[in-house]
């Protein structure tokens, strides 16, 4: 082998690269086991059992909580301390966290969410909010189209809609008072394309806001990063344990007002003219069901201790009129609003002094706001109401407060642009506030507005909810200003990073997100690795079994892959997912093709005749070819993967390439090296052993006289196909169809109907879909119940409706922090969920045929090109066509039979696009020696070069699938039910692959390069 030294001093280098990088996980692993085991030292036991009072099963959910509490805080007293010294260089635990393999979501725990800026709320923003007729009509028929187009471009959008509705009318007139780059004199293109810089720098600085608010909310190692196509922003999060508070942090657009306020005084009797107004309209309309659809509010008093919960849930009237001889219900009849708002009392000498109206428990105030709104003529025009951030202490009962508009578009006269800076602070009584300090304007703006209200209270609102609403006592200048609001320190935190981090210049929403538990993700681990050991295990074996000595040379090989793969993907910072193992574990069954393709030419050539050490050498010269060109079409699918696909397919498709790549160098030179040093030594090298030797080596099947039969085979699989297709259809995943699924865990087996039936009500009356996920206690829920809300309170709002229907099945009880965060010794409860948005869906779906069709395409143009026949490259796309058809055939014919998920997902178009590069390689091996037949034999008929060709590579197909198979069984069997379905997909057309190889592709390309040449001997006439 020339340049022998230059290949063995880069290895060196490469590997010591390589172990240079994984130190640092093994570091860190080091020290997270030290934390481990000091958190579950028996001191801790001893503690738990203390705390738990001899209660068993308390002492479980306590010692885990201090278990986790103790170990957090271990690793973050040694956070900067130095734990790894190498040669000069000196690390601390921090550094080599940042340093080590970075595992996925769904391997620690985590969430990960995308994130759309809403660049309609932009625009209006940018009109000033007009009220023009012209651009309402064009916003609402923008906002549909772009509903409905996937990839879109809001702003091209609305330029097109304008100048469909009405050319002539000038844009200018609309943007020209907000925007000082739009004047009267400007073009409807010239506004459209100053809207469209605008909203990009929205985009750029919410990309910017979030950034700031990831980077203070502590997560290690998080990632967001910009999708610029789709103007949405990725964010990933691992560890998370409160999944609400960063929907909170993320979503909250940090619109800050500051409002003067009405008194209660002020409004009484307006409260008392819409009571009697809802009374005589609720008469006429017979009930309130036209209003509102919620849950009953003739809740018993007993419900809650709290002396106000009783009186707001006993309908009693704190203003004492003569109704007190009511009964109940005709109380509520007559006083509707009351009923479900009482109004204020005041507190002590103040009376009934402030903007607070009246109270509602949290299940009324949707009613509350239904009511105000259908008695708003009985209000002042210039009176708003909102509703108080947080409960009354101890209780479920919100504020209602009463804002005063005094400007003249409504808006607030002082909101968050004006704030510089922001701080969590303690006040005079050591109670928790926000500090914050304002610009120039600002700070002239709140001066005239205390001043205006000395007596009266300010409100304090953020994101249309009041957080404190203090007295005015003097005028404030200055710009310095305080929030108080009953808040807790990581409260008052994160309002003041929301406040810091700057105002969301374009609000954001998520609309697609997915939650993993810790307990999932240690578990997915588990299976993981056990998966991994064993198909490493099994490949091992079999390449011992078959190739005898140099079975162990590609052992040898394969495990220096493994460990330059791994070191690649640490050096590379990529994160490492579940579809990722699966990728490395795949990878390791196609590693061992390029040592089966050299051995079974090796052999070849010891069959002719030739010396050991000549026949390797010609071996590896010979199988050069097939290797690359097998290779590189696998590669281009992985491309196409990575590129199309996002999340774990990225993941699986990282690994895939990178592994193809240290598989061809392990395979070509670890490999051959380690020949040369056993020649060297006089060792002797067997390429087989007695039970193999002659295996497949003297076949003379006619392959392509049996083409007709194949044919016949293959149309009937795919009439079965199609008709199951357009009959039964496919079990869409979310990915495709949009909606939620939860994956939750009992602590007995229960039965799908069951679920379901419990959770129809849960969901609107809509029956979810509910499958056994592996074992008969674990189900998978899902749902398109309120995929289209947005808001922060929505998915908190779901998982609690999930718990209040789920808990009736466990047989111990479980509280809602424990369902909801599943992180009890148990493991139990939501152990993962998933969103994914209308939108999304759709996009998913696009780019899903996109990749199919593109791999295709290039596979095509790569055959056609490299083999200098477009009828190779033709029979290739037949067949892959064939593979991919009668996969999705089996997915719609098996879904609801096998016992496991067969929804068509994101991984099951990573499955086949693996099937695509898996079958090609086949195809490619058969194509490469029949190339080399024809320039051997060139007077030779094609039907027998090509049969001779298909028979001489029959043992390296034969070989190559049984690793193949053998890894994807392991992971089928152990690689936990998470990646089943896509493991399945994998086996099933694997074997599809290898038929199609030989009995399609190969025919095909025969047929059509023999109709081809008689048409030229015709022509030639």
């Amino acid at each position: 082998m020339q340049n022998k030294g230059a290949i063995k001093t880069f290895a060196i280098l490469f590997a010591i690269i390589c172990l240079y990088q994984l130190s640092f996980t093994f570091v860190t692993s080091r020290v997270e086991s030290k934390a481990r085991a000091f958190a579950t030292s028996e001191r801790v036991h001893q503690e738990a059992k203390t705390l738990a009072n001899g209660d068993a099963v308390r002492e479980r959910y306590v010692f885990d909580s201090l278990a986790k509490e103790y170990e957090e805080d271990y690793l973050d007293s040694v956070g900067n301390n130095v734990v790894y010294n190498i040669l000069v260089q000196k690390y601390t635990y921090k550094q080599c966290k940042e340093h080590e393999i970075n595992l996925g979501l769904d391997l620690r725990g985590g969430m990960n969410v995308v994130m759309e800026v809403s660049t309609s709320d932009v625009v209006y923003a940018l009109a000033g909010y007009s009220s023009d007729s012209l651009f309402n009509k064009v916003m609402e028929q923008a906002i549909a189209t772009n509903k409905t187009t996937p990839n879109s471009n809001f702003v091209t959008i609305f330029g097109e809609t304008w100048n469909k509705i009405d050319p002539n009318a000038q844009m200018a007139a609309i943007f020209s008072y907000e925007m000082a780059s739009v004047n009267t004199n400007s073009t409807n293109s010239e506004v459209v394309e100053a809207i469209r810089k605008e909203t990009t720098s929205a985009y750029d600085r919410t990309y910017q806001v979030l950034r700031q608010r990831i980077d203070k909310f502590g997560v290690a190692q998080p990632n967001i990063q910009k999708l610029q196509q789709t103007e949405r922003i990725l964010i990933e999060l691992p560890g998370i344990k409160d999944p609400q508070r960063v929907r909170k942090l993320l979503q909250g657009a940090a619109q800050l007002e500051f409002w003067a306020t009405y008194e209660f005084s002020d409004v009484a009797q307006n409260l008392s003219d819409a009571n009697d107004y809802l009374a005589s309209y609720l008469k006429m309309k017979g009930d309130d069901s036209t209003l509102v659809n919620l849950t009953d509010t003739t809740a018993k008093a007993d419900n809650t201790e709290d002396k106000l919960a009783q009186q707001l849930a006993a309908g009693v009237d704190s203003t004492k009129t003569d109704d007190g001889q009511l009964t109940q219900e005709q109380w509520r009849e007559k006083n509707p609003l009351f009923a479900v708002l009482m109004p204020y009392l005041g507190e002590g000498d103040q009376g009934r002094k402030g903007p607070v109206v009246g109270y509602a428990m949290a299940k009324d105030m949707a009613k509350v706001d239904r009511y105000m709104e259908v008695a708003k003529t009985k209000f002042p025009r210039q009176i708003r109401f909102v509703w108080s951030a947080k409960p009354l202490p101890g209780s479920d009962i919100y504020q209602l407060i009463a804002l005063k508009v005094t400007t003249r578009d409504n808006r607030a006269p002082l909101d968050g642009g004006a704030i510089t800076d922001a701080r969590q602070d303690f006040g005079q009584h050591g109670d928790v506030e926000v500090s914050m300090t304002m610009n120039a304007e600002g700070a002239k703006v709140w001066k005239n507005m205390t001043a205006a209200n000395i007596g009266h209270s300010i409100a304090v609102v953020l994101d249309n909810y009041a957080y404190s609403w203090p007295t005015v006592n003097t005028e404030i200048s200055g710009g310095q200003s305080q929030i108080s609001g009953n808040f807790t320190i990581e409260e008052g935190q994160d309002l003041a990073n929301i406040l810091k981090a700057g105002k969301l210049p374009a609000p954001a929403r998520i609309v697609q997100e997915a939650v993993v538990g810790p307990s999932l993700g240690q578990q997915a681990i588990s299976a993981g690795f056990m998966s991994f050991v064993l198909a490493f295990i099994m490949v091992l074996l079999y390449m011992t079994f078959f190739y005898s000595t140099a079975g162990l040379v590609a052992n040898v090989a394969l495990l220096a892959n493994v460990f330059f793969l791994f070191g690649v993907l640490a050096s590379l910072g990529a994160v490492l997912t579940l579809p990722g193992i699966a990728g490395i574990v795949l990878t390791m069954g196609m590693a061992v093709d390029a040592n089966v393709i050299i051995y079974e030419r090796v052999k070849e050539e010891l069959r002719a005749g030739k010396g050991v050490r000549l026949a390797i050498a010609d071996g590896y010269k010979h199988a050069y070819s097939a290797i690359i060109d097998g290779n590189a079409t696998t590669l281009i699918t992985g491309i196409v993967l990575y590129i199309f696909g996002s999340g774990p397919i990225q993941g699986f498709a990282t690994t895939l390439c990178i592994g193809i790549l240290t598989s061809l160098f392990c395979a070509i030179f670890i490999s051959r090296m380690i020949f040369i040093w056993l020649l060297e030594k006089d060792k002797n090298i067997m390429f087989d052993t007695k039970i193999t030797r002659n295996f497949l080596a003297n076949t003379h099947i006619d392959f392509i006289g049996a083409r007709k039969y194949s044919y016949v085979i293959a149309i009937v699989l795919s009439i079965i196909s199609i008709t199951s297709l357009a009959t039964r259809g496919l079990s869409l995943g979310i990915d495709f169809s949009g909606g939620r699924t939860y994956t939750v865990r009992f602590d007995q087996d229960v039965k799908t109907d069951d679920v379901r039936a419990a959770l129809t009500a849960a969901f609107g009356g809509e029956a979810p879909e509910v499958k056994t996920m592996g074992s008969s206690d674990q189900v998978k829920i899902s749902t398109k119940y309120r995929v289209g809300d947005v808001g922060q309170n929505v998915e908190a709002e779901m998982d609690h409706a999930l718990y209040e229907h789920c808990k009736g099945f466990y047989k111990e009880e479980i509280s809602e922090d424990e369902f909801t965060k599943s992180d009890n010794s148990k493991l139990l409860g939501l152990l993962s969920s998933e969103l994914v948005g209308p939108t999304i869906a759709t996009d998913i779906t696009r780019s899903a045929f996109l990749a199919v069709a593109i791999a295709l395409l290039f596979i095509f143009l790569y055959i056609a090109v490299r083999f200098k026949h477009w009828q190779y490259g033709w029979g290739g796309l037949v067949s892959l066509a064939h593979d991919a058809l009668i996969t999705l055939g089996a997915f719609s014919l098996f879904y609801g039979v096998l016992p496991f998920s067969l929804d068509i997902d994101q991984a099951f178009i990573a499955a086949i696009l693996t099937i695509i590069g898996y079958s090609i390689n086949d195809t490619v091996i058969i194509f490469d020696r029949l190339r080399e037949y024809i320039g051997l034999y060139p007077k030779r008929e094609l039907k027998q070069t090509m049969n001779d060709a298909i028979n001489s590579t029959l043992s390296r197909t034969v070989n190559t699938t049984g690793t193949v198979l053998v890894v994807l069984i392991m992971i089928f069997l152990f690689g936990g039910d998470v990646i089943r379905g896509f493991t399945f997909a994998l086996l099933f057309g694997v074997l599809i692959g290898v038929y199609s190889s030989v009995f399609i592709a190969s025919p095909i390309a025969y047929d059509i390069t023999m109709r081809k040449n008689k048409k030229a001997a015709k022509e030639n006439k």
